[in-house]
């Protein structure tokens, strides 16, 4: 998956649009940040992923320039997705999981329970924030988490994530409209891998993936995101209420 699969992007309202292409928002010089309200950490149990994305993209089309930016933590019912311009010949053998196409950047990923998902809903054009700045701060709050637990973890510039010792730890993909950013990360805590085989990961036949608990790493999504949660905020420059 290239960074350039990894997000969709619209104009913004708030000001200037934040950009038209993900390399067109990564440089390292930023605006200085607006004032920005402290954000909203909500922690939502498990729950249904399209009820949820559509509940983001509410979130996105009625906030303003005063809104709080919000971060939510959860898990999802078993469910393959598809990017805005995914191959359908990645999902291989969905069997009785369902598919939904969904309006994020990227290919295919599946999200279950015992998968921690973060989706940041931020202002980033207030936070001063390019894409590959929102994509990095991602993968760094994993990275710093994993290295909690003695784990070495990376990114990759050309296939956003991470991995360990080759394998996917945690997938990226987002969405970024009005200025704003949805959609975000999907960590592996401890969940069954196998529908992962049923489809080519992020579009890459034969990738393999792997989870905290088989790391030595936390093992329940909700304790995963306690110890997540001050590396995120560290590298998104968050306050919380």
């Amino acid at each position: 998956m290239s960074s350039a699969a990894a997000t969709a992007v619209e104009p913004g309202t708030c000001g200037t649009p934040v950009g038209i292409s993900p390399d067109a928002s990564a440089s390292s010089t930023q605006p200085a940040r607006a004032k920005m309200p402290p954000a909203v950490i909500r922690r939502l149990g498990r729950v249904d992923y399209e009820s949820t994305w559509r509940t983001m993209q509410r979130f996105t089309d009625e906030r303003d320039c005063a809104t709080p930016d919000e971060i939510w933590f959860l898990e999802h019912p078993p469910v393959f997705t598809l990017g805005m311009n995914a191959s359908a010949a990645h999902v291989l053998t969905p069997g009785d999981i369902p598919v939904v196409h969904v309006d994020r950047g990227g290919q295919v990923t599946y999200h279950g329970p015992g998968q921690l998902v973060v989706y940041p809903l931020i202002d980033l054009r207030r936070a001063a924030l390019g894409i590959r700045d929102l994509v990095t701060a991602l993968e760094r709050c994993v990275i710093d988490l994993a290295a909690d637990f003695g784990i070495t973890a990376e990114s990759r510039r050309n296939a956003p994530g991470v991995y360990v010792a080759g394998r996917k730890l945690a997938s990226v993909g987002i969405r970024v409209r009005r200025g704003a950013s949805y959609h975000g990360l999907a960590l592996n805590v401890n969940l069954d891998l196998e529908p992962f085989r049923r489809i080519n990961p992020c579009g890459y036949q034969g990738l393999e993936m792997t989870q905290l608990v088989e790391l030595g790493g936390p093992d329940s999504p909700a304790s995963t995101a306690d110890a997540l949660e001050p590396h995120l905020l560290r590298a998104l420059q968050l306050a919380i209420q």
